[in-house]
């Protein structure tokens, strides 16, 4: 995606920072088994900090927040002044490597439509990583109802990928194939993967997944 998309994408999350709520649920319990509390956990692309507080209130305090959106992280430092959030655009994230046990990736791939920008993401997230480090991600798949199959078929020769479109308010997303991400995240051993079907936050149903994997040491 060249920069200027990326600007645009960026321009539409501030503009929405106050008024979007994200409404996917996060499995807990599950993260509880894989990750215990003491963990040092980075979540890229934060938004507001919702999952972050949501950690933080079940015993989990080593916690930093990144998102590329400046007003998102104004609105999530002004709501959870106690969380560790930092304006950052995610190509290169401000820490050394290995600096963390966990990452949290939530909802980032759909707005990272092309494959080239989500393999530099997940690289960049394997760098901060430590060995063995636990990699979280949840997002959106495919969806095989006739407002979805209309809106993948009219983007497709337009992005060269099936599965992206555009929102009238004028930011583009993706839904991916299960295949697809489990070839991102083909240097993490695969602990843990759920189909599910999410509340977007403009109300639709989604089909989507949780995924826990750790990192392969070569």
């Amino acid at each position: 995606m060249n920069s200027k998309k990326v600007s645009y994408q960026q321009e539409y999350w501030d503009e929405v920072a106050e008024e979007k709520e994200f409404p996917t649920p996060f499995p807990l319990a599950e993260f509880k088994k894989h990750i215990p509390p003491e963990m040092n956990i980075l979540d890229v692309g934060c938004g507001y900090g919702r999952t972050l507080n949501e950690l933080h209130k079940n015993g989990f305090k080593n916690l930093k927040g990144v998102d590329f959106s400046e007003r998102m992280i104004n609105r999530g430092l002004r709501l959870h002044p106690h969380l560790n959030l930092i304006k950052n655009n995610g190509d290169d994230l401000p820490f050394s490597d290995n600096s963390f046990d966990v990452v949290i990736l939530i909802g980032v791939l759909t707005s990272n439509i092309q494959n080239e920008k989500q393999e530099e993401l997940i690289s960049e997230i394997s760098r901060v990583l430590n060995d063995n480090g636990i990699l979280y991600i949840s997002d959106f798949l495919l969806n095989d109802d006739e407002r979805n199959l209309k809106r993948y078929k009219k983007f497709e020769d337009k992005y060269e990928i099936y599965g992206i479109f555009e929102l009238p308010e004028g930011v583009i997303l993706r839904h991916h194939t299960q295949k697809h991400i489990l070839k991102l995240t083909e240097d993490y051993k695969k602990l843990y993967f759920e189909n599910t079907v999410f509340n977007t936050m403009n109300d639709h149903k989604s089909n989507g997944f949780y995924y826990i994997g750790k990192k392969i040491v070569k």
